[in-house]
């Protein structure tokens, strides 16, 4: 058998402690614990986060995995409620001033923006939240529910959604005070689908004309068409960049936890959902996500789960013998 010495030209060192910034493939001794480790690389994981205040599905969202906003939804009506994430434990905060489900969301904790959904009927409200409150601003100029979201508070993109019987494919920019509609309109009109980017880079994966996989970039002024799903399907989520993207959740013909990594170019499968659920929202990056929400299989109640994704990256592992 060959030497490692020979195989990765590194000598097996003896240290009290682990060292503090590893190479991948690198191997040492610890004395104090009398183990032997090395520096690998792991997939991407889900971990249990803490669970909403109210259940519901088919939410708005927005924020980061640690400074997250979730408003509006239903249970068994649509609500307005809105809650604040910290990382770890949901907060109540005040209510949407239009309670409504299937609503789009964009920018942060302490300045995010609600659009579009469904009251009863078709709806084209905005509301911006301050970190405390709502307040009613322009409407969207095409009226959609499902749609999808991306941006900040001052530089927003609502595209795509459902006003029956049409699938939209309208897209909208939003300035901080109004909508503007975009002469460049997405291929193809969907709804309920996975969505992330920011007002001049964003991505649309998935979703309902019926279920698809297929997957669209926007650069600012025109949709593209680009690689599609692995898994196609309908009321998935999506958090990160153009770039550097992750899907998750949603139906195919039953509820699915799949779990897929985009580049810019194509997805790749990675470790699914502990929570298997369609109508679910989302926060965060490719790296560390969020998931909450969602409705569970047909009979049972709304979610209030929450799922914090760790992207894949390089772990220390202890060696033991096979």
């Amino acid at each position: 058998m060959a030497d490692y010495i020979n195989i990765r030209g590194q000598n097996i060192e003896v240290v009290a402690s682990d060292p503090a910034n590893p190479t991948l493939g690198q191997i040492w001794y610890n004395s104090t614990s009398n183990t032997l480790k090395g520096e690998g690389y792991a997939a991407g994981s889900w971990a249990t986060g803490g669970n909403m205040g109210t259940a519901r599905e088919s939410l708005g969202g927005a924020g980061t995995q640690t400074s997250a906003l979730a408003f509006g939804g239903a249970t068994t009506v649509v609500v307005g409620t809105t809650e604040e994430y910290d990382g770890a434990t949901w907060t109540s905060s005040n209510p949407l001033n239009t309670a409504r489900s299937q609503i789009a969301g964009a920018g942060t904790q302490t300045a995010g923006l609600a659009f579009g959904g469904y009251t009863g009927s078709i709806t084209g409200a905005t509301e911006e939240y301050d970190g405390n409150s709502w307040v009613n601003s322009n409407s969207l100029n095409t009226v959609r529910r499902a749609s999808g979201g991306v941006g900040t508070q001052t530089a927003g993109l609502a595209f795509g959604g459902r006003n029956p019987p049409v699938y939209i494919t309208a897209t909208e920019e939003y300035d901080g005070t109004s909508w503007v509609t975009s002469p460049g309109n997405m291929n193809l009109g969907r709804q309920h689908f996975a969505n992330f980017g920011i007002q001049t880079a964003a991505l649309a994966a998935g979703g309902e004309v019926p279920t698809t996989g297929a997957t669209e970039e926007w650069n600012g002024t025109s949709w593209t068409n680009s690689n599609s799903l692995n898994t196609a399907r309908v009321g998935l989520a999506g958090a990160g960049i153009q770039t550097a993207g992750l899907a998750f959740g949603g139906a195919t013909t039953v509820n699915t936890g799949a779990t897929e990594e985009y580049d810019g170019t194509s997805w790749t499968n990675t470790t699914s959902l502990s929570t298997a659920r369609v109508y679910l929202k989302s926060s965060g990056t490719q790296t560390a996500g969020l998931a909450f929400g969602g409705r569970l299989p047909p009979g049972t109640a709304a979610s209030n789960a929450t799922e914090e994704w760790t992207g894949a990256g390089p772990v220390t592992k202890t060696i033991t013998a096979s």
